[in-house]
């Protein structure tokens, strides 16, 4: 099936669609309440938005947010090179496997190229076979463990 969605990079006025791409998220990832209990404010992802190591993409039909995903460039210290990493990426149920996120990927690679990075990555969860699966046939999979360290408030 052809794609039948527009690419674009959210800018700081598409507040809007950037609100629809959280409610597909949370849909995706089946945790609303990461992406939706507490909304940041306008001014925040205004500035967000503006920033040019933030990319944030939405796969666009119509009025709807299909797909869409969110990376950040980051400054390497053992190189002077940068990468790119993709912090989300979802498409909703209706409009897999019609190119979606691999429209997004090939878009990020263009913003990627004219930026000058030399490699984007990406995480996938074991189980996530159609992540996988895509992955796999763009790039080079390799083994890693993740983890998260918990950040405590500082005293006040």
């Amino acid at each position: 099936m052809a794609l039948a969605s527009t690419i674009l990079r959210l800018a700081p006025t598409d507040i809007p669609l950037f609100r629809k791409l959280n409610v597909l998220f949370g849909d995706a990832f089946v945790d609303r309440e990461t992406y939706g209990a507490e909304p940041p404010s306008d001014v925040y992802l205004e500035s967000l938005l503006a920033k040019e190591h933030v990319v944030a993409l939405v796969a666009v039909a119509g009025e709807e947010v299909v797909g869409g995903l969110v990376a950040y460039e980051l400054d390497k210290f053992e190189r002077a090179r940068r990468e790119l990493y993709i912090y989300d990426l979802a498409v909703s149920a209706d409009h897999r496997w019609q190119g979606v996120a691999s429209a997004l990927i090939g878009h990020l690679r263009e913003i990627a190229a004219q930026r000058g990075v030399w490699v984007i990555y990406v995480q996938a969860d074991y189980g996530d076979d159609p992540a996988i699966a895509l992955y796999e046939k763009l790039g080079i999979r390799e083994e890693v463990l993740h983890f998260d360290i918990r950040v405590e408030p500082a005293p006040l």
